[in-house]
């Protein structure tokens, strides 16, 4: 009989995922693995971290982007595929950017990827995303803007291709508050986008990775509105998405959002922890796991993300599965 149901995780080791659904209904995740880009494809959500990665792009080493690739992300821009990631030459976050790659085909997973450089930004930093509007492409990361009380903030430029940046980079949203300020640096990273109900939501994360109280917090905007004017933009007062430790859930964030085969459910994608800080040391990098479970929306137009649930937990599949 035909299983209708999963648990979390997805992927037992999987930080900073990102998960594309295919025009031809398949799914593509990607995850961060330090010194190499891989991409693992299957027909079903459920089933990603059960296929083996296919690596598609290492670096040759040593090289100013050769050391430290997180959070891969796949876009579809132009009727072109790219991969955006972050890279560093090993040292501190000052030699950290956003780097991107071209694909020279149609096929992410054998085709061959090209190296078109290292974006352009005013910062350096981290997490960067496109996000595609009226005609124009944005680009959104995480910098490490020269601000004497918090680590990186997430700035707005608008692109003039996929790999530059044209004009200045506007900060959008800053690590001011307390629940940004966990595991003792103030940081807004991660940036990913939804649209409903004629606004952006932009979604990202929030506190240091390694903090209990990571968690995911939010801003947004009217589509009609301008993306370049920080003031514009309206946050969500506290978290949207934080740690469950009934559940058994710390540390919840960096996500990406998908959609169920039938595109009728809306599915939130992100790691988490399934034991404290205090329980366990995390300062070596201890693996986080990708997971993924659906979402609602709220009568005024806003995502209800609920709460992260505990991995026990039998979850229905994703509708058209």
């Amino acid at each position: 009989m035909a299983r209708n149901s999963f648990s979390n995780p997805i992927l037992q080791n999987g930080a900073d995922p990102w998960i594309l659904k295919q025009k031809d209904g398949s799914y593509y995740m990607l995850v961060t693995l330090g010194d190499r880009i891989a991409i693992r494809h299957s027909k079903t959500m459920t089933e990603l971290g059960d296929v083996a990665p296919k690596t598609v792009w290492m670096p040759e080493s040593p090289g100013p982007y050769s050391h430290h690739l997180w959070a891969p992300e796949l876009h579809y821009i132009e009727d072109r595929w790219y991969i955006y990631y972050t890279a560093n030459d090993g040292g501190g976050d000052d030699t950290r950017r956003v780097c991107v790659l071209q694909l020279k085909g149609d096929d992410p997973m054998n085709d061959e990827w090209i190296f078109k450089g290292a974006v352009n930004t005013e910062y350096p930093g981290l997490d960067g995303t496109v996000l595609p509007h009226q005609g124009e492409l944005y680009f959104f990361y995480s910098g490490y803007g020269h601000f004497p009380d918090y680590g990186s903030a997430i700035y707005a430029a608008r692109m003039a291709n996929p790999w530059t940046l044209t004009g200045p980079n506007v900060l959008i949203t800053a690590p001011t508050e307390p629940w940004e300020k966990q595991g003792g640096m103030a940081i807004n990273e991660g940036p990913s986008f939804l649209r409903k109900n004629g606004i952006i939501f932009l979604v990202f994360s929030a506190s240091a990775t390694w903090s209990d109280d990571y968690c995911l917090g939010m801003t947004m905007i009217s589509e009609s509105g301008d993306l370049m004017d920080a003031q514009a933009w309206i946050k969500h007062n506290g978290p949207v998405f934080a740690k469950n430790p009934e559940a058994g859930v710390y540390a919840p964030g960096h996500n990406s959002f998908t959609v169920s085969a039938d595109g009728s459910e809306d599915w939130l994608v992100y790691h988490a922890y399934s034991y404290s800080e205090t329980e366990q040391d995390r300062s070596a990098g201890s693996p986080r796991s990708t997971r993924i479970q659906k979402f609602g929306w709220k009568e005024d137009g806003r995502p209800d993300f609920g709460f992260p649930l505990a991995t026990e937990i039998k979850i229905p599949l994703p509708s058209g599965a």
